[in-house]
C-alpha cells in the first residue's frame, strides 16, 4: 500500500471523525483494477468461455480524479465481483470504452471518464474521504456502502423513477472510477449507511445484487411479489438468486429454487427454501441444438407442480437468459409474470409466443434499482433481515482470478475483493447483532 494511503487506513480503523479526515492529505494517485483501451480487441475470435479476465484486468497506479459538485471521494476498503465486471474484462457484448467515449461528450465533468483505461467495479464499502460542493447529507469519516445507479436527473423522465432517466448509467460499468480500487469517485446519492454488524468485505458484496433483487421481485416496478405467490427462482443460491430467495422466504411467498448441484441445493435449503430442483441431477435439456424441447419443458413444469401442490409459478425470477427463457415463459401460470434482469447464458432469447399471449402472461424487464429501492434493500441488511452471500474474498492483486471464478461459475454467492482493508474480518461495530446473526451471515462460507 502506498505510504500516502496508510494514514487514511489508520483513521478508518480508529473510526476517526470528520475533522481528522479533513486533516489528511488526499493522495495524488492510487491503485485500481483496470482494463486498457488498446487491448479491447485482444480476445477477438475466441469463444466467450475461453476469454480469460486474468489477461485483461490490470492493477495500475492511476491519478486521483477531480472531485465535482454533488460527488464524493470514497476510500474503498472492499469491493466485489459482479457479472458486469466479467463482461467488461472480456469486452462483451461491447467494449465498455464505447460507453466512456459516448458519455465523455456530455460535459466537462463527464469528460473525466473518457480515459485510455477503465477502473471497474460496481460495489464498494468504505469511508467518505471528501465531498464536493453541494453535498450536505454526507461528510468525511462516514462509513458507507455504494449502490451503482449513476444518474444526473436532469431529464423529467427520471423524477418518477430514476431508472427511467434516459441518461441513467451503471457506475463502474458505464462510468469510470469504479469500486475495485483504493479510491472511488461516486455521486453523493449513491451512498448508503454501512451495515455495522458486517465486515467490510461482507458489506461490499450486496450493493448491486441485493438492490437488483429487491426491485426485480418486491418493488412495484418489478414483479410486485405478494404473500402466497409461487416464485420460481433460477440460480437460487447465486449472487442474485441468493437474495431473491431470501426476499421470497421473508415475504411470505413459496419459492422454488433451481440450482445446478447438490451442494447448492443445500445452501438454498439453509436459506429457508424447502422446494428445490437440481436441474443437473434431473438432466433437463430445454434445447436440442436450435430446437426447443417441449417435452423437457413439460417435464420441468410437472416437477414444479409436484413441489407446489399442483400450482404453476406466479412469478419466474429470470436472469440466465437464452438457456432458460423459453422454459420460464412456458411454466409460468396463466396471467403470471416472467421478470428478467440479465442474460448470463446469452442475450438472444427464443420462446414460443403462443404460451405468452394466449395465456395472458407478461414479461417485465428490470434493471438495477432507483435510490429509494436500493436504500430499502440496504436497510433490510442493516436490520439483519437480509444477509450477505459472500463465499470467498481475494486481494486486489488477484482481481483477475476473482473475475475468472465468476466467469466460469466456480463460485457460490458473491466473490469479494479487498482494496484498502489489509485483511478480512475488519469493520464490525455492532458485535451484538453480529453474534446473533453469525450463522446466517457466514452461511456461504460454512
Amino acid at each position: 500500500m502506498p505510504s500516502a494511503l496508510q494514514p487514511i487506513v489508520d483513521a478508518i480503523e480508529a473510526r476517526a471523525g470528520a475533522d481528522a479526515f479533513l486533516g489528511l492529505a488526499v493522495p495524488k494517485s492510487f491503485r485500481a483494477v483496470t482494463t486498457h483501451k488498446d487491448e479491447q480487441k485482444m480476445f477477438e475470435g475466441q469463444p466467450s468461455a475461453e476469454k480469460d479476465p486474468r489477461k485483461s484486468l490490470h492493477v495500475d497506479e492511476v491519478p486521483t480524479p477531480e472531485l465535482g459538485p454533488a460527488e464524493a471521494l470514497v476510500a474503498v476498503m472492499a469491493s466485489a465481483i459482479n457479472f458486469n465486471t466479467v463482461w467488461t474484462s472480456i469486452f462483451e457484448p461491447l467494449p465498455t470504452f464505447l460507453f466512456l467515449e459516448r458519455n465523455g461528450k456530455r460535459s466537462a465533468l463527464w469528460k473525466r471518464h473518457d480515459l485510455p483505461y477503465h477502473i471497474v467495479g460496481s460495489d464498494a464499502a468504505g469511508v467518505v474521504l471528501r465531498v464536493g460542493p453541494g453535498v450536505s447529507k454526507w461528510k468525511p469519516g462516514d462509513r458507507v456502502v455504494v449502490h451503482c445507479n449513476y444518474v444526473d436527473l436532469e431529464e423529467p423522465e427520471g423524477h418518477d423513477d430514476a431508472m427511467m432517466d434516459p441518461n441513467q448509467t451503471i457506475w463502474g460499468f458505464e462510468t469510470n472510477f469504479g469500486g475495485m480500487a483504493e479510491l472511488a469517485l461516486v455521486k453523493s446519492n449513491q451512498l448508503m449507511p454501512k451495515p455495522e454488524h458486517l465486515t467490510w468485505e461482507e458489506a461490499a458484496c450486496s450493493g448491486l445484487v441485493n438492490s437488483t433483487a429487491y426491485r426485480q421481485l418486491v418493488s412495484k416496478h418489478g414483479a410486485g411479489m405478494k404473500q402466497g405467490d409461487n416464485v420460481l427462482i433460477w440460480g437460487a443460491s447465486g449472487g442474485l438468486g441468493g437474495y431473491a430467495t431470501q426476499y421470497a422466504v421473508n415475504g411470505g411467498a413459496f419459492p422454488v429454487g433451481v440450482v445446478s448441484s447438490a451442494h447448492r441445493a443445500e445452501i438454498v435449503r439453509k436459506l429457508g427454501c424447502a422446494r428445490v430442483i437440481d436441474r443437473k441431477a434431473e438432466g433437463f435439456r430445454f434445447w436440442d441444438g436450435d430446437k426447443m424441447n417441449m417435452k423437457e419443458m413439460r417435464r420441468f413444469g410437472a416437477t414444479i407442480r409436484e413441489l407446489t401442490g399442483g400450482e404453476d409459478p406466479d412469478i419466474v425470477y429470470e436472469h440466465p437468459g437464452r438457456e432458460t427463457f423459453a422454459a420460464s415463459v412456458f411454466v409460468a401460470r396463466r396471467g403470471g409474470t416472467i421478470v428478467t434482469c440479465a442474460s448470463t447464458s446469452g442475450f438472444e432469447h427464443v420462446y414460443d409466443n403462443r404460451y405468452l399471449w394466449m395465456n395472458l402472461k407478461r414479461i417485465v424487464g428490470s434493471h438495477f434499482a432507483n435510490y429509494r429501492e436500493a436504500w430499502e434493500a440496504n436497510r433490510l441488511i442493516c436490520r439483519g433481515a437480509i444477509h450477505p452471500t459472500l463465499s470467498r474474498t481475494f486481494p486486489l492483486e488477484q482481481s483477475g482470478e476473482a473475475a475468472l471464478q465468476v466467469h466460469k461459475n466456480l463460485h457460490d454467492g458473491k466473490v469479494g475483493v479487498l482494496c484498502l482493508a489489509p485483511r478480512e474480518g475488519l469493520g464490525v461495530v455492532d458485535t451484538a447483532l453480529r453474534e446473533k446473526l453469525l450463522p446466517r451471515i457466514q452461511l456461504y462460507r460454512s
